[in-house]
């Protein structure tokens, strides 16, 4: 919904309503003559499950959600059935919704017990069954996976025929030192009229997940496997993502491939998309692969040394049509035993994972105009495809951060027709910049959320007419149904009806499960940086303000990126202050100090809380 529609609902008129749930209500104009509404009905609700921690009151064991934004204390109806459960601990509540009245709190029955509050393994499982992301796959689940890896993972001659075969030519991986599994390979060629033969092999995740199987329903609805700081959680069985699905190296592995003749300036000349086998030659770590970009030395140094000349031709190419780089700071955490963090990092681009960057993004291109110009019927019509695409942004919001941009010192004239290319002007001029990381990741908010769609838009952030995404199927359901669509038009055959009808269902369901799936990730984070200050309660630490708000200022710490607020009543005792959120400063009445977007501050750290993921912080004079 835009701004503009935006209905304010007094809180006695919510009901039971809660955050996200889709209502229907009836307006009416206010004594002020704004448009006010009440909800009448809910159509739907986001969820019934909700995960917090057991608190006894008057006798009656209850729930305190960890979901802020619910707002509800939940009376537990079969505490009974859990003799050994204490106060803190945390499970998942399944709230009986029909019953509930207005005015009163929910009854629910206890599904799942994760642990005693601030345990590592408790919290990350909790973090995910809160965001409706199973953790464990059912034995019927387990069983297909484990029949399809036996029947299908043999080299028959049958299948082998079908398949251009890729073994003798080099490839290899290059992927985080702690991967588990490896969905995209790169292999070179080098052709004797002086072009590139360079593939962008991709597991074929579609061979052993078949339409319609129990394997494939599971993935549909898990969509994406979530990344925690400690762990993944997988969208396929570990004996697919990590084995049989898995590029491993010196195994010959089934996989799904954009192959390109380029020539040396990283034009490509031709282009095919197919059934492969291959055989990854090397497993590099991006380290690795680093290292031998920069010293040259080492094995397979001048084939990634090649690669990276192609590389880094198509991302200026990219950046020529206006590309957007948002490219900000990426933290990762050193854990103990029990998963408590002991230290921070900030995670280090290289250009390793900027050359493996470059081929996926050309895969991903080629491909969505691949089937957005070959994807037909039988009368010759277009065919809705699965693309992923980001549309334009709100000019509100671009004229929002104009004035943000401003209060940082720089200038930025938003207008109707924004191009990527004035987006990225100012991330050139920012650049460097002390103000760069906060320009960055306010511009980032304002831009659209990329989505699937079965109708193509372009993608805005990247400045690609066509696009898609065909390079991880592994743990993106999307992928999967493109491989599929792609396999349909080199063999000349029909997606089945079924799936064909609920392509936009599909679209939608990865469009918001991915931002489940984001939030589970971040909120991983965000609990690992509050737990790591936990260490440093009663210390001066370095912040930066980065937001401005009616009751205080966003700050963020050097070291761990963690966010905190400090809160106008918690301000220097010697003044009122009242913060102008216009132009994002807040002002002191008396001594006219201000506070405002990029100041470096000076604070104590008063209160570490892993219960809200918040910091409590004071300035110090």
């Amino acid at each position: 919904m835009d701004r503009e529609d935006d209905v304010m609902i007094d809180p006695v008129d919510v009901g039971t309503a809660l955050n996200r749930d889709t209502v229907e209500i009836s307006t009416f104009q206010n004594q002020w003559s704004e448009t006010q509404g009440k909800i009448i009905r809910i159509v739907e609700r986001n969820k019934t499950s909700f995960v917090g921690i057991i608190f006894t009151e008057n006798g009656q064991a209850k729930l305190k959600t960890d979901d802020l934004k619910s707002n509800i204390v939940i009376n537990i109806t079969n505490i009974s059935a859990f003799p050994t459960i204490s106060d803190n601990t945390k499970v998942q509540v399944h709230v009986d919704m029909e019953n509930w009245k207005d005015g009163r709190s929910p009854n629910g029955e206890i599904t799942r017990v994760f642990g005693i509050k601030g345990d590592n393994n408790a919290e990350m499982e909790a973090i995910v069954a809160e965001r409706g992301f199973d953790t464990t796959f059912s034995n019927e689940v387990i069983k297909d996976a484990e029949k399809s890896a036996e029947q299908l993972r043999n080299v028959s001659p049958e299948e082998l025929a079908r398949r251009k075969d890729f073994r003798k030519t080099w490839t290899c991986t290059i992927d985080p030192f702690d991967a588990k599994d490896f969905d995209d390979a790169i292999s070179l060629k080098e052709l004797p009229d002086g072009n590139l033969e360079i593939g962008v092999h991709i597991a074929d995740v579609s061979h052993f997940v078949r339409e319609g199987s129990e394997l494939d329903k599971e993935a549909r609805k898990r969509a994406f496997s979530v990344y925690l700081v400690d762990r993944t959680i997988p969208m396929l069985p570990s004996i697919l993502s990590t084995d049989v699905c898995s590029l491993n190296p010196n195994e010959d592995r089934f996989s799904f491939s954009a192959v390109f003749i380029m020539d040396k300036n990283g034009i490509v000349k031709e282009r095919w998309f197919g059934k492969t086998i291959i055989h990854s030659a090397r497993r590099f770590t991006y380290e690795e692969a680093e290292e031998r970009l920069v010293t040259k030395q080492g094995d397979c140094a001048e084939k990634l040394a090649v690669l990276n000349e192609i590389a880094k031709k198509l991302n200026d190419d990219r950046n020529k049509h206006g590309a957007i780089d948002f490219e900000t700071t990426e933290i990762k955490f050193k854990l103990d035993d029990n998963g408590k963090p002991i230290a921070v990092y900030k995670k280090e681009r290289l250009s390793s994972h900027k050359l493996v960057e470059e081929f996926m993004l050309l895969a991903n291109r080629e491909v969505a105009k691949f089937i957005h110009d070959d994807f037909k019927n039988a009368h010759g019509a277009q065919l809705p495809g699965v693309y992923r695409i980001h549309d334009v942004p709100n000019i509100e919001r671009l004229e929002d951060l104009g004035i943000f941009v401003r209060a940082l010192g720089f200038e930025f004239k938003p207008h109707k027709n924004m191009k990527s290319k004035d987006i990225q002007t100012l991330l050139r001029e920012v650049s460097g910049s002390s103000a760069e990381a906060t320009i960055k990741t306010a511009t980032l908010r304002s831009m659209a959320k990329a989505e699937y769609s079965t109708k193509n838009i372009g993608h805005f952030g990247l400045a690609f007419t066509y696009y898609t995404q065909f390079t991880s199927p592994i743990r993106r359901y999307a992928d999967l149904i493109v491989h599929r669509i792609v396999e349909s038009i080199k063999d000349g055959t029909h997606l089945s009806a079924a799936l064909m009808d609920s392509l936009d269902k599909i679209c939608a369901d990865c469009s918001k499960r991915e931002v489940e799936a984001a939030d589970a990730e971040r909120a991983s984070i965000k609990y690992k940086q509050v737990e790591y200050m936990e260490r440093k309660v009663g210390q001066i630490l370095n912040v930066t303000v980065g937001g401005i708000a009616e009751w205080g200022m966003f700050v963020e710490e050097e070291e761990s990126k963690a966010e905190g607020l400090i809160r106008l009543k918690d301000l220097l005792p010697s003044d009122f202050y009242t913060a102008d959120t216009k132009n994002y400063v807040i002002n002191g009445t008396r001594t006219k100090k201000t506070f405002k977007l990029g100041d470096k501050l000076k604070v104590k750290l008063i209160r570490a809380d892993t219960d809200t993921r918040s910091l409590e912080l004071q300035i110090v004079e």
